[in-house]
């Protein structure tokens, strides 16, 4: 590898003749992680509670979406618009809601190839594309109806541009990045962390900052709207998150010795490839992390696209070894990964399913039974079935979803739960599973407590990630409502 640049007008990675104009390093991982999204796409026909907001939130109209971003979830704005117009064009459930990413990974294996291509060789390029595929969380949020593969995709490829820039002396790559970087911030606002980790590469490789810092300025003003309107929203946006647990960290301080580790292998003469790849991997997860002990932000999928830094510094170990122990090596990888491939594309690799909570709603409940949900959050259960959900009384509702521009609607007072549950003969409450925190609000304090004072428990299914309780008045409690008890009408 050639001495790093010390000047935008020196070439970083100068081409190295015909083969530098393969397409492999894109095709062949981009192929791959095709194939791999396909595969099991619907998951046994499961949803998780993220992905039904994705669902629902995309078939609102236009103008329900705007007046509930300017509520919660701005930061997911563009990419529901993003899955609005793709149900517009083809209502195609499951399939449609998930193939957006199944292509955004594509994308992002062919830019990962691509970039190993251009600092390296084609062959680098070739399997870090391919690891990058394999790597059990690409193909988990290959198959997610959320935006996190599409940010990752945006991300790469404006790292690409970001190292064409470096080679170049045209000012047009640098456009092209801050472009496409202000928009994939858009996308979600996190992606503006690979910042710091393109400023630390260009301080390890010495390199001038003057037109980097005029597209990361650029970048920063344009996603600023969006970062002072999420920013109100965060405490309900992430209010259910914690500071970074020992495990957390344990992770990210494993993953990153292993990072540092390959960068190390001899004989890696590609002092660039370090350069670019040790940042991205480490820089935003660790920023994340870090400012999370004061400010609880890090989940790690907002951050997925740390993983193509890993990727390429993989790709380049294995593009030291002889050709044939290269291939064996991602073939016994891909072996060794084969359980946890298998294991992100069934139902309990996410938090819940909505599909099966829905399916056992449908067979225990009768039109006109109260539905109570514990925490309110978990409304999010049914509203993707609204057959269903409008066949049922929802006792502690006071403004449905769309109308008081939320997530879940609104709920009464306490007070007012209270009544309407004791007027309610029968009731379907949907529940975490046992041994979950319970919120201490006053509303969830009073069903909690009314459901156990005047109502006997005549069913309980766990499904995965909930239960549903058949909930019977009990007889002869004195109120408008008499109840029946388990025997006259809470099993059928």
């Amino acid at each position: 590898m050639n001495t790093p640049a010390r000047d935008l007008d020196r070439p970083l990675a100068p081409p190295r003749g015909p083969e530098r104009r393969s397409t492999a390093p894109a095709l062949v991982p981009a192929v791959l992680a095709t194939t791999l999204g396909l595969w099991g796409l619907t998951r046994h026909g499961s949803m998780w509670r993220d992905e039904s907001v994705t669902y629902r939130l995309a078939h609102r109209t236009l103008g329900e979406l705007l007046a509930l971003l300017g509520h919660i979830d701005a930061v997911h704005g563009l990419y529901y618009l993003l899955m609005h117009g793709v149900f517009a064009l083809w209502d195609g459930g499951l399939a449609a809601l998930r193939l957006p990413s199944v292509l955004a990974t594509a994308l992002a294996a062919a830019g990962v190839g691509a970039l190993g291509s251009r600092l390296a060789g084609p062959r680098t390029g070739v399997l870090a594309g391919v690891l990058f595929a394999l790597f059990p969380a690409t193909q988990q949020y290959a198959q997610e109806g959320r935006s996190y593969a599409l940010v990752t995709a945006g991300v790469v490829w404006a790292t690409y541009l970001f190292l064409r820039g470096l080679g170049s002396a045209a000012c047009g790559w640098w456009v092209g990045y801050g472009v496409l970087l202000a928009v994939v911030c858009w996308v979600h606002e996190f992606a503006a962390l690979v910042l710091f980790a393109h400023a630390v590469t260009l301080r390890l490789l010495r390199v001038r900052w003057r037109r980097w810092g005029v597209a990361a300025a650029g970048v920063l003003v344009t996603v600023a709207p969006l970062a002072v309107v999420s920013a109100r929203q965060a405490a309900q946006q992430l209010g259910w998150l914690g500071r970074p647990s020992p495990a957390i960290w344990l992770a990210f301080l494993a993953v990153s010795a292993l990072g540092l580790l390959l960068s190390r292998v001899p004989p890696l003469a590609g002092r660039a490839v370090t350069a670019l790849a040790l940042p991205v991997l480490i820089v935003p997860p660790g920023l994340l992390i870090t400012v999370s002990l004061l400010k609880p932000w890090y989940v790690d999928r907002y951050v997925l696209y740390a993983l193509t830094g890993l990727a390429l510094l993989a790709g380049l170990a294995l593009d030291r070894l002889p050709a044939h122990l290269g291939k064996t090596a991602v073939c016994l990888l891909a072996l060794a990964l084969l359980p946890a491939s298998l294991a992100v594309r069934t139902p309990e690799s996410r938090k819940d399913d909505v599909v099966a909570v829905a399916r056992t709603v449908r067979k225990l409940s009768r039109p006109g039974d109260g539905v109570l949900f514990l925490p309110s959050r978990r409304r999010e259960w049914l509203l993707s079935y609204p057959t269903l959900y409008g066949r049922l009384h929802d006792v502690a509702l006071a403004r449905p979803p769309a109308a008081s521009h939320t997530l879940q609607g609104t709920e009464l007072p306490a007070d007012a739960i209270r009544s309407r549950l004791l007027a309610t003969p029968r009731a379907i409450a949907l529940t975490d599973p046992d041994g979950q925190p319970v919120d201490p609000f006053p509303q969830e304090e009073v069903k909690r407590r009314t459901l156990r004072e005047y109502f006997e428990e005549c069913e309980r299914v766990g499904v995965w990630g909930a239960q549903v309780v058949v909930y019977v008045r009990k007889p002869h409690v004195g109120s408008a409502a008499q109840g029946e008890g388990c025997r006259g009408g809470g099993r059928r």
